[in-house]
């Protein structure tokens, strides 16, 4: 077989590929004799069935058969021999099967890029430092309290957090639009659900009060008749609830698995849980931070089929996230939708597998340990979902694989200019969380 290379570009290779004409011939006539002990036809017995015959009546389209594999084969045979390190499938042409002659064909394909890769002495990084005190647990337990929160009905003025039953009936230069009228309607102030501006003038309001409020609806909106114009809504408001919370007392507790230890055995599970989200909140941070300041010191070009790839990957969980698993068109959520995620997706890693190979990081077993026994104590069983990991190979892979890209992530931060900056748990946790 003889293998000529092209470089197209810096990504691209022209592959031209000779297969022996005696080699296509051999192939063919193998298949040919294979089919013979198959193929049943009127007048012979199963299996005598004469070459001569098979070759006439099946002949081409058992050699278009052969062709195909003999093409597919031949081609990783000389990617490998070239030591081309192929990326996605090639594209077949120029095509050239004659009878009796060499088979030959050319594939383009595009290559993995070899990056050489920028220090990190210039990646910044601002690592916030956090002091989880008595304050940053009280509120914690005020966010729990209020997410347990009950309604009742109440005679005050709403203010935000309350719910309120109302009837609203909205105009555009004194006509009602469609879309704009709602009976026995219960909004929650300060949820935003409605357009800017809308909620807030309700506050204040109370059970049995009708009011005009005056609104602008966003220039993005997305009615088309709507954007940008003054609207006034007549509210009618037929119910006011208050928000009760909860005392923090033995059932209070008991929803958090407190049974013993009481008030200080609560705050210190409390603390302990802010501890874990803090943890990853701030790892969350910083390596989006040296993932940025990574991109941002290698401009590398990526092969479009990886791209493609990574596309078609990423529109697929989203319709499993979204669509329940139902057979929906691609067509409906566009490659441009995922087009930017998607390169840079690619792009980092690529990046991190030269920083791997580069560097010869080898995944740590201890760490991966430590990560499956973290994952492990948010279980009832702890000792049983460990088993699970380690006897499941697949599973334990994706542990490795986050495992060494935290260790690509220290060997970044090593060399990079790390600053430590104080910061409230509240910010870091709910900033990372948006």
């Amino acid at each position: 077989m003889q293998v000529t290379v092209e470089n197209v570009s810096s990504l691209e290779r022209r592959v031209k590929v000779v297969v022996p004409a005696d080699k296509v011939a051999q192939d063919v006539s193998a298949r040919i004799a294979k089919a013979a002990k198959t193929i049943r036809m009127d007048g012979f017995r199963p299996g005598k069935v004469p070459m001569s015959v098979v070759q006439k009546r099946f002949g081409e389209s058992i050699r278009q058969e052969a062709l195909g594999e003999i093409i597919r084969d031949s081609f990783y045979e000389a990617v490998t021999q070239e030591n081309i390190n192929a990326a996605g499938y090639p594209s077949i042409e120029e095509v050239s099967d004659k009878a009796g002659e060499d088979l030959s064909f050319t594939a383009l394909i595009e290559v993995y890029p070899e990056p050489e890769l920028a220090g990190f002495a210039d990646i910044k990084v601002e690592r916030p430092a956090v002091e989880i005190g008595e304050a940053d647990i009280d509120e914690m337990i005020e966010n729990l309290r209020k997410q347990r929160a009950t309604f009742a009905d109440s005679t005050e003025a709403a203010a935000e957090g309350d719910k309120v039953t109302l009837d609203f009936e909205g105009t555009v230069d004194g006509e009602l639009f469609e879309g704009g009228a709602s009976q026995g309607f219960e909004l929650e102030l300060g949820s935003k659900r409605m357009i800017p501006g809308f909620e807030d003038a309700i506050v204040g309001i109370k059970a049995g009060e009708v009011r005009d409020i005056n609104v602008t609806f966003p220039e993005d909106y997305q009615a088309e008749n709507l954007k940008g114009k003054a609207a006034v809504f007549k509210i009618t408001a037929h119910n006011v609830k208050k928000s009760v919370l909860p005392e923090v007392d033995d059932e209070f507790l008991k929803a958090f698995g407190v049974t013993d230890g009481g008030v200080e055995k609560f705050r210190e599970d409390v603390s302990k849980n802010m501890a874990r989200e803090l943890k990853q909140a701030v790892k969350t941070k910083v390596k989006t931070q040296v993932m940025d300041g990574l991109l941002a010191a290698n401009a590398i070009e990526v092969p479009k089929a990886l791209v493609a790839n990574e596309i078609a990957r990423q529109r697929e969980a989203m319709f499993k996230q979204f669509g329940g698993g139902a057979k929906l068109d691609p067509k409906m959520l566009p490659d441009d939708l995922f087009a930017e995620q998607a390169k840079r997706s690619v792009t980092l890693g690529l990046l991190i597998s030269q920083i791997i190979k580069d560097k010869a990081i080898a995944v740590d077993a201890e760490r991966v340990r430590e990560l499956v026994n973290e994952v492990a104590q948010s279980y009832e069983s702890p000792e049983e979902v460990v088993n699970y990991y380690y006897g499941n190979k697949d599973q334990l892979a994706q542990v490795e694989a986050l495992v060494l890209e935290d260790q690509v992530v220290d060997t970044i931060l090593a060399e990079a200019q790390v600053n430590d900056v104080s910061a409230r748990y509240a910010d870091v946790v709910v900033r990372n969380a948006r």
